[in-house]
């Protein structure tokens, strides 16, 4: 069934719905006038008057859309829709928006505030659906906003009514909207997506409108200079994007050829990459499932985007909504969702036999963001954050139950975005040359590197200059030193660009401070990041972000700790990459590269879950054939005995850049030690070509 068949199915159920529901929003409107004297109190009229008129736009869009008028449309007036749609929640106009927190609970009351800003919030997800045409989404949300409306008419104080009503909505409706999103993720045909990216002219910017997403300078700006490009440029990057797909397959010696579907995910701009790609996978056996991420409060909550996705028309709106599900979350709606998600894989076993995994194409070079913490925001209360712990440890196992992690791979690569200045040209080159560095070089010099640090009981990790990191990482033993390595030689597979090598650390004897004096982890700053570690695990930790030692706590626990009480060590590595390091300097935008490639500029420790997390039992080799034997940590061994605790389902990767790093030695179990890196440079023999892109930072 294609998607357009599968939408007029679904559809045909919720026509009726959705018709008196959308006659319905015009009546609250015009009930909710000032002119009207309506029942409500003046502030909750006027928070339906304005957000009713939004949602009547929404339904102008789904008739376009479902007319075909919306195609039809010349680009000026596509972007004069996108702006209506969005300019609510763009910086200018947010501060009096009622999806504004604070703005929401100065004229509705905390309490009531905060419930009617998340369901604005989610109501602004239909922008999507109503692209798409999904009356599903439209129709049953559209119900529980005259539900609220009905009830608030009845009795203006009725909180808890009012979060029992957008509760039972998402409790109601979990079985469909996980059947959705497994349907999206394994079903090749449902993609309206994918339809815009290999019907539609992409040399006319107007065809980035007919995503629904919010378009901004980048989009336009990226697709822009794309189409500039010869065709053998984008074929050669698009086959750097899948080859590197391919080659993960290769290196952990999985069966691909039994595989039949992938799931790209990317940001919007680079259409014609992706349809090279699109081509290219087909070639390997393998058709694309392309999907919107979607905006709703259960899958924001897991604080990425996870599908297609812009730039966003407001980063503190994203941010002020991370954790919007707090309002509803408990015990027996975390089953539901379980529940809910085992049906779904169930009825697609088969499909999700077949499923190779994920092949993300990031981006890079936004301004940077500091982001304001709001008290007014919603958040999970210490029960629910150990509830929600709970959950997504159950869903992790899930997944992995029909979609074995040692069955599958993924690849992920990284452009920059015009916003990331003047030099954005000469910096996507720059980035090309990155991503397609010598691999037989870096196999060597890192096999170098990998036999030095196979002889170490511990390495001390120091840092130079402000930064004062200091840190003993603790190695696991093996048994047979001739045919098995601690460490893996990373080249130009999963994680591009190439240069590192990896290990899971022996938590038992990993302690010490590590120190940043500032990055960016998933879009946000953490400025003078200090993380302290008592035999593998995160005893302490502070930043300098806001003015209290406890603001700074909390921002780290919630957005870095991921809500857990602490976090292991779950790998320590060496970057190789000077050449990503040198590119860095030059255009100054060492604070702009995403981790992706800051990873590959200097040592970097990752907390939460090991690189190998549910392939622990999964063999694999480097190049020269000797076996990787550290996979695994004291939690990750667990996974057999109490799966529940055995992972923490994040994984970030923190970076000291080579111009802040002091020593890495590798100490042997007899007193020796072996010098790999002295005041930020290489001086293991055998490594020192790496220093060429140093000397011209």
């Amino acid at each position: 069934m294609t998607n357009s068949q599968y939408i007029i199915n679904e559809n045909k159920i919720y026509t009726e719905r959705y018709s008196l529901a959308s006659e319905r929003i015009k009546l609250v409107n015009s009930e909710t006038a000032p002119e009207a004297s309506p029942c409500l109190p003046v502030e909750i009229a006027a928070y339906f008057n304005q957000t009713s008129a939004f949602l009547i736009k929404t339904c102008e869009v789904y008739g376009l859309a479902s007319s075909g008028r919306l195609v039809q449309m010349d680009i000026t007036g596509l972007e004069n829709l996108n702006q209506s749609l969005y300019k609510d929640i763009e910086e200018d106009n947010y501060q009096n928006s009622y999806a504004n927190p604070c703005f929401a609970a100065e004229k509705l009351g905390s309490g009531l505030g905060t419930l009617l800003c998340v369901l604005y919030t989610e109501l602004r997800g239909n922008i999507i659906h109503a692209f798409e045409g999904r009356l599903f989404y439209l129709a049953s949300s559209l119900e529980l906003y005259i539900q609220v409306y009905n009830i608030l008419e009845d009795n203006p104080s009725a909180i808890n009514e009012v979060r029992d009503a957008i509760y039972y909505y998402f409790f109601d409706y979990a079985d469909i909207m996980a059947a959705n999103r497994m349907c999206l993720l394994l079903e090749p045909e449902m993609s309206p997506v994918k339809d815009i990216i290999m019907q539609k002219d992409l040399s006319d910017p107007s065809y980035l409108y007919l995503f629904g997403e919010y378009i901004s300078s980048n989009e336009l700006g990226t697709s822009k200079y794309l189409s500039t490009l010869p065709e053998g440029k984008i074929k050669d990057m698009a086959a750097t994007f899948t080859e590197g797909y391919k080659k993960g397959f290769e290196a952990y010696r999985i069966g691909l050829s039994k595989k039949k579907t992938v799931n790209i995910r990317y940001a919007l701009g680079f259409e014609r990459i992706v349809k090279e790609a699109v081509h290219q996978f087909n070639e390997m056996g393998l058709q694309s499932c392309i999907y919107m991420a979607d905006y709703s409060l259960i899958y924001r909550a897991s604080g990425s985007k996870n599908g297609c996705y812009g730039s966003g028309a407001n980063r503190q709106y994203s941010y002020d909504h991370r954790m919007d599900e707090s309002i509803i979350f408990d015990k027996a709606f975390a089953g539901r969702r379980i529940s809910a998600q085992r049906k779904a894989f169930e009825d697609m076993r088969e499909k999700a036999l077949l499923y190779s995994g994920i092949a993300v194409m990031e981006t890079f070079g936004m301004k940077d963001f500091t982001a304001a913490d709001k008290k007014e925001a919603p958040r999970y209360n210490e029960k629910q954050q150990e509830q929600r712990t709970n959950y997504m440890a159950a869903a992790s196992l899930l997944n992995n139950e029909f979609i074995p992690g040692d069955t599958t791979s993924f690849t992920i690569i990284a452009y920059p975005v015009p916003e990331i200045g003047k030099n954005y040209k000469e910096i996507f080159d720059a980035t090309i040359k990155v991503n397609t560095l010598n691999s037989s070089l870096y196999e060597k010099i890192q096999t170098c590197l990998i036999n030095a640090l196979d002889t170490g009981d511990y390495i001390t990790i120091t840092g130079r200059g402000k930064n004062i990191t200091n840190i003993t990482v603790a190695l696991p033993p093996v048994n047979n030193p001739a045919k098995e390595t601690k460490f893996e030689n990373c080249l130009d597979d999963v994680n591009i660009p190439l240069g590192e090598v990896f290990t899971s650390p022996q938590l038992k004897g990993t302690n010490g401070l590590l120190h940043s004096t500032s990055i960016y982890l998933e879009g946000l700053i953490y400025n003078d990041l200090k993380l302290t570690f008592k035999d593998g695990v995160i005893t302490d930790y502070s930043c300098s972000n806001f003015d209290t030692k406890e603001e700074n706590k909390r921002y780290i626990h919630e957005n870095l700790l991921y809500q857990h009480k602490t976090l292991p060590m779950g790998e320590f590595a060496i970057g190789t990459n000077t050449t990503a390091y040198q590119m860095g300097q030059k255009y100054n935008i060492s604070d702009k590269l995403p981790i992706l490639i800051k990873e590959k500029t200097g040592p970097h420790f990752a907390i939460g879950d090991t690189c190998f997390s549910h392939e622990e039992d999964m063999r694999t080799y480097n190049p020269d054939g000797k076996e990787m034997k550290c996979k695994e940590n004291d939690f990750s061994k667990l996974r057999k005995t109490d799966a529940n605790h055995a992972y923490f389902n994040c994984h970030t990767d923190i970076t000291i850049p080579y111009n802040e790093l002091g020593d890495i030695i590798v100490h042997t179990a007899e007193g020796d030690s072996v010098k790999i890196i002295e005041n930020g440079r290489f001086v293991l023999p055998g490594t020192e070509e790496l220093n060429k892109a140093l000397d011209n930072a």
